[in-house]
């Protein structure tokens, strides 16, 4: 029986150098993925300067008020710098090209962010509020770094948004920054988890309009 080479994260071979060029992956970018695959740490060091400057901005951004007291940015980098490092040695990452790699940093420091916001709601279990107080409560999760007229102009937004919701929607938003689960804010509400998945999902939506970013709710 041949022997199989590693896998990717789908169950795939992961392919070599020569396979990456063919399949459009640059001669000098499927080099240095392969260094770093087999610990290079000048590899490794080259990897991380394609990626670092961005992600350190988007932690700065997203880090709103109710955040910076407990994650620092530079924290974020490192731990996305881990979580890349992993992947790649363990060969769960497949990447082809830099704009690849960047678009998973990024998506690696926002889910990071929302799950310690999310563990440390769960501790602190705020008490609810109307649709004023959850407007400025999801204004706190919102970047300091806007100007003043965008702030304002965000939070009004916010400010709509809330008041449109209904009781149930107000609700599982108010289950959600606390940090329960969707089976866990289905079980409060009473409702069905999959009906309750596709209403957070246009709820997410509606916020997300809004500048709030989906993966804290």
């Amino acid at each position: 029986m041949a022997r199989r080479g590693p896998l990717n994260y789908s169950g795939r071979p992961l392919l070599c150098r020569t396979a990456l060029v063919a399949v459009g992956m640059t001669a000098p970018f499927a080099d240095l993925l392969e260094r770093a695959r087999r610990g290079d740490s000048n590899a490794l060091a080259a990897l991380a300067s394609q990626y670092e400057p961005e992600v350190r901005v988007m932690a700065r951004v997203l880090l709103g008020p109710a955040l910076r007291p407990y994650l620092d940015s530079l924290d974020l980098v490192q731990s996305v710098h881990r979580s890349l490092l992993a992947g790649l040695r363990h060969g769960k990452i497949d990447l082809t090209n830099p704009q690849r790699l960047v678009a998973l940093a990024l998506t690696m420091v926002r889910r990071k962010i929302a799950r310690q916001w999310r563990r440390h709601q769960r501790q602190e279990r705020p008490v609810g509020g109307d649709a004023e107080t959850l407007a400025d409560r999801l204004a706190t999760l919102c970047s300091a770094e806007d100007d003043p007229a965008r702030r304002a102009e965000r939070n009004d937004s916010l400010r709509l948004v809330c008041r449109q919701l209904t009781e149930t929607e107000r609700r599982l938003i108010e289950l959600r920054l606390n940090g329960c689960s969707t089976i866990e804010a289905a079980g409060q509400l009473g409702l069905d988890a999959d009906v309750l998945r596709v209403r957070l999902s246009r709820l997410r939506q509606r916020l997300q309009q809004a500048g709030i970013l989906e993966e804290f709710v």
